[in-house]
């Protein structure tokens, strides 16, 4: 079990490997819920959530329209690049 302490300022440290384990960065919001057992920190989204409807079409492309075979090939060369 993991330990740390409240600062006079009201602050804690969490622990490195839990930081780690969660993936969470600098800068990461957190929502705060108090339980009967403690205090619940849950991540938040960077951004709101939205449905598909509002953002299809919210970025512009200006030259040729790519077919989905070229995505394709772009998507696997990616992910080749990355080794996975």
């Amino acid at each position: 079990m993991e330990t740390t302490r409240l600062s006079s300022k009201g602050q804690i440290v969490l622990p490195r490997s839990i930081r780690a384990s969660k993936a969470w960065r600098v800068g990461q919001s957190l929502a705060v819920v108090s339980t009967e057992e403690g205090v619940l920190l849950k991540p938040l989204s960077p951004f709101p959530a939205s449905l598909l409807e509002e953002v299809a079409g919210s970025l512009r492309h200006r030259g040729k329209a790519r077919t989905v075979q070229e995505m394709n090939a772009a998507v696997a060369r990616e992910a080749k690049r990355r080794g996975k």
